[in-house]
């Protein structure tokens, strides 16, 4: 007689997902708790986790980070299954899941491999597959935590690795691509300003062509065609617009503060 299964929360985030998030609620069907935050949707994102069964929330957004700790504050299960809505599990990591949840589970979390849809295939190079993300976990031994927008899970004890893809359908095409992009690289340089990192011009200069040259020649992005080409490129423009913003920060907390000592309003 098998063991039984230790039970699970699915925690999503979400906001203007009524497209993708039933793909992703469907995808982990064996969950014996769900919780869809939802932070003020415009559509029927609301509506379509109700539907669907799910335990939903509408609140404010707090940041990547604290956002996906109140879902998980939401759960009514140690063991939580933390997805994106536009992530789906493949019928191979659902069941890798399944198993590892029955008896008692030796690690405190278990790592799934991701696989990026871009461009109308998945993506099999460029450090974009596979991209081991810790998303099932006993949240009494770790959490969410990290830089926004860059969120993790760090948990105190050994963490394993299951099989079948994680599948991510991150953009609808390069517009939504560079959106993100422009987005990101705002909360990341305001992070760093808020941090007190220090803009440095070989940041500028260095770290987007190493950056192509990790994604597009050491994680063999090449291999990925014009896809891997574009990647890449992207990749390094992410790490120059980061920067630029943290100079443009940088500057214009100077300029205050040059104002503010000559008794004049910041411009």
């Amino acid at each position: 007689m098998p063991a039984p299964r230790f039970p699970v929360s699915l925690c999503v985030i979400a906001k203007d997902e009524e497209r993708r998030l039933p793909r992703c609620l469907a995808s982990a069907r064996f969950a014996d708790d769900v919780v869809v935050l939802d932070s003020g949707s415009s559509d029927r994102t609301v509506e379509v986790a109700r539907a669907a069964g799910a335990r939903t929330f509408v609140e404010p957004f707090r940041g990547h980070v604290l956002q996906k700790a109140r879902a998980v504050e939401l759960a009514r299960h140690d063991w939580v299954l933390c997805l994106d809505a536009d992530e789906e599990l493949s019928p191979e990591l659902a069941a890798s899941i399944e198993a590892a949840l029955r008896g008692a589970p030796a690690a405190a979390g278990f790592e799934l491999p991701r696989k990026t849809w871009y461009a109308g295939r998945f993506v099999e190079h460029a450090g974009w597959w596979p991209e081991w993300r810790l998303r099932l976990f006993d949240r009494r031994h770790g959490g969410w935590t990290g830089a926004d927008p860059h969120d993790r899970v760090e948990v105190k004890g050994r963490v394993d690795r299951l099989s079948g893809p994680l599948f991510h359908y991150a953009y609808r095409d390069l517009e939504h691509h560079l959106e993100k992009v422009n987005r990101y690289t705002t909360t990341m340089a305001r992070g760093l300003a808020e941090r007190g990192a220090r803009f440095r011009w070989r940041d500028l200069v260095l770290r987007p062509p190493a950056r192509f040259a990790r994604m597009y020649l050491l994680r063999r992005g090449f291999l990925d065609g014009g896809r891997g080409f574009l990647l890449a490129t992207i990749g390094a423009f992410y790490v120059f617009l980061k920067y630029a913003k943290l100079w443009e920060l940088t500057r214009a907390a100077r300029g205050d503060g040059e104002a503010a000592e000559r008794g004049a309003p910041p411009s």
